[in-house]
């Protein structure tokens, strides 16, 4: 039985249908996404979404859907599915719907009247290509296929309405047509590995609503241009491939691409497997480089994001050559930055006063992972440069104070990764000391100091160990309060004595400045105000402001997004703060806690974690599908938890 399969009675109910998502990626900036029943929900839901460097950064819908309709004996069936006005959907195709499972491809059994019809999609890697096989599995008269695209093209974040400018004019290519609906963007080639008819009938469909947009407070009704239709006699027992991408093909090989993408997947038959392909799915190579989106459908890399999600995207599912090809790329971008420079690559937020702070966290866990040896070789210079580029007081808003901590102004920007804002103004005005800051700073002096060390410069890692002692006193002076929890920042007369997750962090690193009572006691405080299943949350429920649930329209959303809502990510420093203290005897605690996503895979976004979830029951999944920091870091640890059961034989 598939790990990761929906029936007949699950599928034709839309209440429950709709509000599962599909994500496919290629890997290169592009994807595919909807629901499980093909009825698109959100603007950024489309069979065919991709970067059109020439208009920007964003991603573009070009093909938005394709629906498939059985022809016999004159009669048609068709099984698309959308949404119009009063809850109105069309063609309902759902209710021949039979079962649908992603344990390899996405894939859908029909069943309309004797014909039994299986549908699979499948997105070639690193190429802008989205390949559909369809199998006739049983037919008891001679049938046909007929299929209808419906074109968008245009920006992920805007809608498209009728106008007299879309141009419908279809060129006959191979085994199908290509179209560009407007100038600037490339040529949308629909192919099939068989000869197929092209009837050009092009004619607007009007209204489709797309409720998700609806519930966030967006506009929601779009105008889809459909240019024609493709029809295909099919036989029992035979297969036929769609192609549609920005590049006309040789359809012939159609078949073997197919059977040759599909052998190099790997299953979802687990909660492991599934965070692994998770994981690949943010992977994003231009080029030369590779980077990690942090997350679909509306995310390009942010450099925060990227250095927390590297070490469990990456060494997470054992993959270290993605690791140090993501490093490069980043490396560049941080020595620009660092140097003054044009940042060359695609890499936003670089600037952040924590970024680099993370970036030396990353190469801490690929040291940890293949050994500080070769860490030292590849990273070495990169953490010397770093460190002295902080302790020369080169950052515009990162300062080092005599008493060894860090300092970085909030008030008017967002610095850290609570970052919601309205108006251009933080709603979490973190300023001054703030805590994760100095914990990660104190972890990374100790870090470099021993890699310096092990570089034999013992007069610069002495240093560090002296600059390090005089963090972790002022670290406890400042922070550590009688309560026996730790400040989430200090800025002079103004202290924030709110119960928040940041201080885990100096608990959880290899290097903190609390002794074991003190972290013990972080540990507890959070377990008590801040631990839910799905997450730790931003806000203890005891503190001024608390507001568990994103929901609503943006500005309500923003409100609650670092008040209170949970996120899976942080239990990486939580589950490593609570083994480092409990050591085995916690591991069947925090093997039930990550046991407790198995259930996430076959909801919201199947096989995948969202950005966060609310901070109160039913803990429902919200903001981004999928998210790279969560899915990064419940590898990490599952690889953490295999190690401490490891060292208990």
């Amino acid at each position: 039985m598939s790990y990761l399969k929906f029936d007949k009675i699950m599928m034709i109910n839309l209440e429950q249908s709709l509000s599962k998502e599909v994500l496919r990626t290629n890997r290169s900036g592009a994807y595919h996404s909807s629901t499980i029943v093909d009825c698109n929900t959100r603007k950024s839901h489309g069979l065919l979404v991709i970067p059109v460097p020439e208009l920007g950064k964003d991603n573009h819908v070009l093909l938005s859907s394709l629906d498939e309709t059985v022809v016999q004996h004159g009669a048609e069936f068709n099984m698309g599915l959308h949404k119009y006005q009063g809850d109105v959907f069309v063609t309902k195709g759902h209710k021949y719907i039979r079962s649908y499972d992603c344990e390899s491809t996405p894939r859908t059994i029909y069943r309309v009247g004797g014909v039994i019809l299986s549908k699979e999609k499948l997105f070639v890697s690193h190429e802008n290509r989205i390949l559909i096989r369809y199998t006739l599995l049983d037919a008891h008269s001679p049938t046909k296929l007929r299929f209808r695209p419906f074109l968008a093209f245009r920006n992920v974040n805007a809608l498209a309405h009728e106008n007299p400018t879309a141009n419908s004019a279809c060129q006959l290519v191979e085994n199908g047509v290509s179209v560009r609906l407007y100038d600037g963007y490339p040529n949308l080639y629909m192919q099939f590995n068989k000869k197929v008819e092209f009837v050009h009938a092009p004619d607007w469909y009007r209204n489709i609503e797309y409720h998700k947009e609806q519930e966030r407070g967006y506009d929601y009704k779009e105008d889809l241009l459909v240019p024609g239709y493709f029809e295909l006699s099919i036989e029992k027992g035979e297969t036929i491939i769609f192609s549609a991408g920005i590049s006309e093909i040789a359809p012939r090989p159609l078949k073997r691409t197919f059977e040759r993408e599909e052998s190099g997947r790997t299953k979802r038959t687990s909660l492991v497997n599934c965070l692994k392909n998770s994981a690949r799915q943010f992977y994003k190579k231009c080029d030369d480089d590779l980077y990690l989106i942090s997350g679909y459908p509306w995310f390009g890399t942010r450099a925060r994001d990227m250095f927390i999600a590297m070490p469990g995207c990456t060494l997470g599912v054992d993959e270290p050559e993605n690791f140090e090809a993501i490093m490069q790329t980043a490396a560049v971008a941080i020595r620009h930055f660092i140097r003054g420079e044009n940042i060359e690559k695609d890499i936003a937020e670089m600037d952040a006063p924590d970024v680099l702070l993370w970036a030396m966290w990353a190469i801490q866990q690929y040291a940890k992972e293949i050994g500080k040896e070769c860490c030292l070789e590849k990273y070495g210079a990169l953490l010397s440069e770093i460190i002295d580029f902080i302790m020369n007081q080169r950052h515009e808003n990162l300062f080092l104070h005599k008493n060894g901590l860090l300092y970085t102004n909030g008030r008017e920007t967002p610095v850290s990764w609570m970052n919601s804002s309205v108006d251009g103004k933080p709603l979490t005005p973190r300023s001054g000391y703030l805590v994760e800051f100095n914990a990660l700073w104190y972890n990374a002096l100790r870090f470099v100091a021993d890699m310096q060390a092990l570089a034999s410069d013992t007069e610069k890692a002495k240093g560090l160990e002296k600059l390090a002692a005089t963090v972790a006193d002022s670290f406890i002076s400042v922070f550590y309060n009688e309560f026996g929890y730790l400040f989430d920042y200090v800025a002079g007369n103004i202290i924030d004595w709110s119960v928040r997750p940041n201080m885990i962090f100096a608990a959880s690193l290899d290097y903190s400045p609390l002794d074991k009572s003190q972290r013990k006691s972080v540990l507890d405080y959070v377990t008590k105000e801040l631990l839910t299943p799905k997450g730790i949350r931003s806000l203890s429920p005891k503190s001024e402001g608390y507001n568990p649930y994103y929901a609503g329209e943006a500005r309500k959303r923003e409100y609650a997004y670092h008040q209170g809502t949970a996120w899976p990510w942080l239990f990486g420093a939580y589950f490593e703060a609570y083994l480092k203290i409990f050591h085995l005897s916690g591991l069947s605690f925090v093997e039930r806690l990550i046991a407790g996503f198995d259930e996430e895979m076959n909801n919201r976004c199947i096989g995948s974690i969202s950005e966060l979830f609310d901070g109160n029951p039913p803990y429902e999944g919200r903001g981004a599908i999928s998210y790279a920091m969560n899915t990064a870091e419940i590898l990490r640890i599952m690889k953490l938890i295999k190690k401490y059961s490891a060292n208990s034989i």
